[in-house]
Order: C-alpha cells, then sequence, then structure tokens
C-alpha cells in the first residue's frame, strides 16, 4: 500500500475516548494524514474546543510525534473527557472547520435493491463520523443500481471532510450498505441541478492535478476571490503544496494575488471582470457629470461589486493605470486626456461667476450670494468654480471661499514685504494690513500655510524658510 503523506496538516478522528489518572483526557484513533506533536494547539470538531497535546503514544509506546497511519493515543490538556465525542476528529487550530454540505462522486452499488431518488436521505460513514445525509442528484431524478454520478450531500450535523475522502452510504431499516465514493469539494457553492457547469468542474476536479484543482476552486469562486485558508480547507493539502501549485498558476496569468495579507487569490476571468466594471462605472460617471475631471477615489471604490473584497480596489487600479486606461491624481480618478468642460449654457454662468469674484476682489461673494445672483444651485456654481480653479482663473482658499487670482496676487506680496520687515506678523496685524474681516482673514493666513510661504509659531506667522 502507497504510504500516507505526512506533509499535510494532521487529522486524527475519535474512535474513543477515556480517563487515566493522572493525565485526564485521552483519545485513541487513526491518524490520517501529516504528524502530530506533544506540545501542538489543537482543535476539536465540530465544537471548536481548543486544547493542548500533552503526550502521545504510537501502537502502545511512548513517543514525541505521531505518523499519518499509525495507532494513537493522545493524551488532550484542556478539555474534559466528557466533552469529547466519538467521531470528533483532532486537528491543527485554527486551520479547519467542519462543514455541513460536500460535492461527492457517488458510486450506488449494483446489488442495491432499487433505485436511489433525489432527496433520500441514507446514513454517511466516514473515518468514525456517522451523520443523516440528504443525497441530491445534481444531474438526474434517481439512481440505477450500478450508476455513478457526481452528487451533493447535505449533511444533518456538521463535520470534518476534506477531498478524497472516502465515505459509505447506508440504509437505515432494514441496515445495508447501498454504495459510497469519494468527497470531491467539502465546501461547495450554491449549485443549481442539471448545470453543465457545475457538473463539468466536479469532473474536473476530480481528474485534475494539484494545479489545476486551486485554479478551477479559485475560478469558481468568481468575483468573491478565495483565501488562503479557504484553499487548505477545500484541498486538504499542505501550504507547501498549494505554493508550488499556486507558483504555476501565479507565473501563468491564470490566477492573481488580490491581497497580500491575509492571501486572497483571485482568477484571471474574475480579475478581468472586475476591471471591467470599474472602467465601466468610471466612464457612466464621468459621461453623467460633465464638468468633472474625474471621481473621487472612495467614491469609485464604493461601486465595486458588493459580492468582492473592498482591497481589490487597489490592484484593479494599479491594472488599469498600468494599461493606460486610467489614471490616479491624489484623490481623483480620471481617463487620460479627460478635462470636464462646462456646457454652452454653463459656460456663460462660468463667465458670470469669474466676473462676480473679479468685482468682489478682496472680499469676494459667498457660495450662497453665487446661487442667487446665477439662480443655480450649489452644488452647480461648486462644479463651476472648481473648472475655474482648474484652469486658473480662480483660488480656492477652502472649501466655500474662493478667490479670483489678482487680489491673492496682491495680498501674498503685501504679506511677503511686512514678513521681510517685520520677521513675523499676528492676526491683528494681518487684518490692519489687509483690511479684512475675520471672515477671509484666518482662512486665507490659512491657506498661505497650505501653499508654505508662512508657517505657523505660536498665534503668529513667519516665512518659511527655503
Amino acid at each position: 500500500m502507497e504510504e500516507k503523506r505526512h506533509d499535510g496538516p494532521f487529522r486524527l478522528p475519535v474512535d474513543r475516548v477515556f480517563t487515566v489518572t493522572g493525565f485526564g483526557t485521552v483519545v485513541t484513533g487513526t491518524l490520517l494524514s501529516g504528524e502530530v506533536q506533544v506540545g501542538d494547539e489543537v482543535e476539536l470538531l465540530p465544537a471548536g474546543r481548543e486544547c493542548r497535546v500533552r503526550g502521545i503514544q504510537a501502537h502502545g509506546a511512548k513517543t514525541d510525534r505521531g505518523l499519518a497511519g499509525q495507532r494513537l493515543a493522545v493524551n488532550l490538556q484542556g478539555v474534559d473527557h466528557d466533552q469529547v465525542l466519538r467521531g470528533d476528529v483532532v486537528v491543527p487550530k485554527g486551520l479547519y472547520r467542519p462543514t455541513r454540505v460536500v460535492d461527492v462522486r457517488l458510486n450506488y452499488l449494483s446489488t442495491a435493491p432499487r433505485e436511489l431518488k433525489h432527496r433520500a436521505t441514507l446514513r454517511l460513514h466516514s473515518a468514525t463520523y456517522e451523520v443523516p445525509a440528504q443525497v441530491i442528484l445534481l444531474d438526474r431524478d434517481t439512481l440505477k443500481p450500478g450508476d455513478t454520478a457526481c452528487a451533493q450531500l447535505r449533511l444533518a450535523n456538521p463535520v470534518l471532510l476534506l477531498p478524497g475522502d472516502p465515505f459509505v452510504l447506508r440504509t437505515y431499516s432494514p441496515q445495508a450498505t447501498l454504495g459510497g465514493g469519494s468527497i470531491l469539494d467539502p465546501d461547495p457553492p450554491r449549485r443549481r441541478r442539471r448545470s453543465e457547469e457545475a457538473i463539468a468542474l466536479l469532473e474536473a476536479i476530480e481528474a485534475g492535478n494539484e494545479a489545476d484543482k486551486v485554479r478551477m476552486m479559485v475560478a469558481a469562486s468568481l468575483l468573491s476571490g478565495l483565501p488562503l485558508n479557504e484553499i487548505i480547507n477545500r484541498t486538504g493539502m499542505s501550504v507547501k503544496r498549494i505554493d508550488a501549485a499556486l507558483a504555476t498558476l501565479l507565473t501563468s496569468g491564470e490566477v492573481l494575488q488580490v491581497v497580500r495579507e491575509p492571501r486572497i487569490f483571485l482568477g484571471k476571468a474574475a480579475f478581468e471582470g472586475l476591471k471591467a466594471k470599474l472602467m465601466e462605472e468610471l466612464q457612466t460617471y464621468l459621461r453623467d457629470n460633465p464638468m468633472k475631471d474625474g471621481i473621487n477615489k472612495e467614491e469609485l471604490k464604493s461601486r465595486i461589486p458588493r459580492r468582492s473584497d473592498p482591497r481589490f480596489f487597489g490592484p484593479i487600479l494599479a491594472a488599469l493605470e498600468k494599461e493606460g486606461k486610467a489614471v490616479s491624481e491624489r484623490d481623483i480618478i480620471r481617463l487620460p486626456g479627460r478635462k470636464g468642460e462646462a456646457t454652452i449654457d454653463q459656460a456663460a454662468i462660468q463667465a458670470k461667476i469669474a466676473a462676480a469674484l473679479q468685482k468682489g476682489a478682496m472680499e469676494p461673494p459667498t457660495i450662497k450670494e453665487l446661487c442667487n445672483d446665477c439662480k443655480c444651485t450649489e452644488k452647480q456654481v461648486l462644479e463651476l468654480l472648481n473648472l475655474l480653479v482648474r484652469d486658473h482663473k480662480a483660488v480656492k482658499i477652502k472649501g466655500d471661499v474662493f478667490y479670483a487670482p489678482d487680489p491673492i496676487v496682491t495680498i501674498r506680496e503685501k504679506l511677503t514685504a511686512y514678513l521681510k520687515d517685520k520677521g513675523e506678523i499676528a492676526p491683528p496685524e494681518f487684518r490692519e494690513l489687509t483690511g479684512l474681516s475675520r471672515k477671509f482673514m484666518i482662512p486665507l493666513l490659512e491657506y498661505f500655510d497650505q501653499e508654505k510661504l508662512t508657517i505657523r509659531v505660536g498665534d503668529k506667522r513667519v516665512l518659511r524658510k527655503g
């Protein structure tokens, strides 16, 4: 017989549990995979109870580690014997989770007395588990004796099953074995019956090599992506083997890693689909907002499909920029060469706003006053003002304060000359220098700080060096 692999995570299905005076809880079973060592932090599934390996015996002899294929007695610290049941499984802490739905290859015995009907309930036996299971036939209504098919088993209670695990199906009364098979996918997505795509995927998973299995599972996750821990849970492979499979897929571009920590992967088709979706959202927004140069980055990020992870946005945007399809400037995403323009009617209003700013000079009109003069909404006025700022026909001091360029040049020159002469300036002195009210004076002082002309020292400003 082929020796069981020791490189994967360990699994020890419990077939007996008892106590030993002075030691506490002891469980026995056959180690299905990997190796377990004294001191390991472990978990009992399906309950999720955490405990620690205190001691190990293999075939009656004390040892520091147990290997796949060996009969073991494991002394567990941190759990009472009445909290452990036959059918529980000891696994590394935090690695696996139990399932209630599995996709399988089902072989129905030729000696079965009758056809197996869709939604029939039988007893599933695997390792030391025994659990009622409803049989969902994916591509037919009945399974004839001697036939084989891909099916889905819906379990009454959660258990831990991994790809390749064998199982047996038996009736309740009279007790008889009807068939069995192996697990294909222990945590499948929702599947439609009679879906040719679903059947093809399961058959490919069954026949494919390790790289093919990982690729198809990632592809089947569609826009949601598949984290590394999900790949481990659904394949039962060691991280080393998964990394080897992923290395091939990442090099070929069939799979992309879109989040570094925790590692999350997307199939190529899903990644291209998300790129197309973001481009569509960007183009739609700019079509509906002709005066905008681009869209705010957070606004575009919020338009990622809900079933995707917002963390995918960065890699997708980076790919679009690399392809020259989008340009990112600070917090704005735009199309290459895009420049928002006002319509003919809007241009007339824009000219009126520019004239009002020029006329207001040192104390320009407020947004509300511009809205009343132009008979426009605040949003429309702000959009037109931002176009003027972009074209250097206005200066934005803060959110609702805009100046024509000439007054700002004048104020800047006065402030610079004063500071070169006096060395510092306080708000009262700035008010005396410019004749401005506090409404404009404080925003202007803060504006010159942002422009790196001045730096605030206490309540005063001094010229910034360099």
